[in-house]
C-alpha cells in the first residue's frame, strides 16, 4: 500500500489502459472519453465519443500502422483526419490487436448493466480488411485479453468462471488448444510481463501477479471497496503497474453499483505502483 500512489482521480470508470507513445491511454467510461495521461498526472482528452454512444463497455487498441481502434456498438478505426470509420459491424467490449493487425474482440449477448441472466460469450477476429469470424465460444463473461510476447498465445479473463483461459494463435488467426492458465481469481482487465506472468484482479480488493498454473507470485491489497477494473504495465521502462479502480460495494450488486457510478460522484482513480519485472506482449 505504501508504494501505491494516485496518478489521476475524479474519473468515471477507467478501463482498457494501454501504454502508448509515452503515455497511459485509457477509456473514461460514463464520460465517454478516451484519455491519455503522462507520468506526472497531466491528462488530455484524445477522443470524445458521441453522446448517444455506449457510456460503458468500450475499449481501445492500435493497428500496427498507428491507427486507433475503438469498440462499443461497432468496431471503429480512427482515420488520419480524425474521423471514425466502421471497420466491423460488431458489438464488442474488449479488444487486443496482434502484430499482424488482427483484432480480437469479445462480448456476450445479454444486458449485464440491467442485471439480465448471463449467457456465454465469444471471441471474434476482425482482420485488417474488416473480415469478421468467430474464433472461440462458451466464454463465461469475456473480459480483458492479452497476447504473449512471442505472439503465439492469447489469454482471456473469464470473469464469471474466475479463471484465465489460454489459446494458441494459429497461422490464420484462429484460436485452438484451449486450456486453463490459472483459476480461483476474479479476473477483469489483464496484462503480461516479460517472464510470462499475468497481473490480474483477484477475489477481494486486490491485484496479483500470477504464473501459469495459478501460483500467486505477488499480491497487492487495495483500499476497502476499491475494485480493480483493469491493469497495465507501462512507464518509461514498463516497470510501473497502472491499476484502474473505482468504488465498489459488493453487497449492492452490479446494477446498483453501476447506477451509482454513472449518476453519483466520480470515484474512479488510476493508481501507480513500481514493480520489478517489465511489461511485455500486447497490449
Amino acid at each position: 500500500m505504501s508504494e501505491l500512489k494516485v496518478l489521476l482521480g475524479r474519473l468515471g470508470i477507467p478501463e482498457s489502459p494501454r501504454w502508448h507513445e509515452g503515455r497511459l491511454w485509457f477509456c473514461n467510461w460514463i464520460d465517454r472519453q478516451v484519455v491519455a495521461v503522462d507520468m506526472d498526472g497531466k491528462a488530455e482528452v484524445m477522443v470524445t465519443r458521441d453522446p448517444a454512444s455506449y457510456p460503458m463497455g468500450y475499449s481501445i487498441d492500435w493497428l500496427p500502422d498507428g491507427r486507433l481502434l475503438t469498440t462499443g456498438d461497432k468496431v471503429r478505426r480512427q482515420e488520419p483526419d480524425g474521423s471514425m470509420a466502421v471497420l466491423a459491424e460488431q458489438q464488442a467490449n474488449e479488444i487486443v490487436v496482434d502484430a499482424r493487425g488482427n483484432a480480437y474482440v469479445n462480448g456476450a449477448d445479454f444486458d449485464f448493466v440491467a442485471g439480465a441472466p448471463p449467457k456465454p460469450g465469444y471471441i471474434k477476429l476482425v482482420t485488417p480488411d474488416g473480415q469478421l469470424r468467430q474464433v472461440a465460444d462458451d466464454i463465461q463473461f469475456p473480459n480483458g485479453m492479452a497476447i504473449a510476447p512471442d505472439g503465439r498465445t492469447l489469454i482471456i479473463s473469464e470473469s464469471f468462471a474466475g479463471r484465465l483461459t489460454a489459446f494458441d494463435i494459429d497461422a490464420d488467426g484462429g484460436l485452438s488448444g484451449r486450456r486453463v492458465f490459472a483459476e480461483g481469481l476474479a479476473p477483469d482487465g489483464i496484462c503480461m510481463d516479460a517472464e510470462g506472468a499475468v497481473w490480474v484482479g483477484t477475489a477481494g480488493f486486490s491485484v496479483a501477479r500470477v504464473a501459469e498454473g495459478g501460483t500467486v507470485l505477488r499480491r497487492v491489497e487495495l483500499e476497502e471497496n476499491r475494485a480493480p477494473f483493469a491493469l497495465m504495465l507501462g512507464g518509461p521502462d514498463r516497470r510501473t503497474l497502472f491499476i484502474c479502480t473505482a468504488e465498489w460495494h459488493k453487497a449492492d450488486g452490479a446494477p446498483a453499483n453501476l447506477e451509482r457510478l454513472a449518476t453519483g460522484p466520480r470515484t474512479g482513480e488510476i493508481l501507480a505502483l513500481p514493480v520489478e519485472v517489465p511489461g511485455a506482449g500486447r497490449p
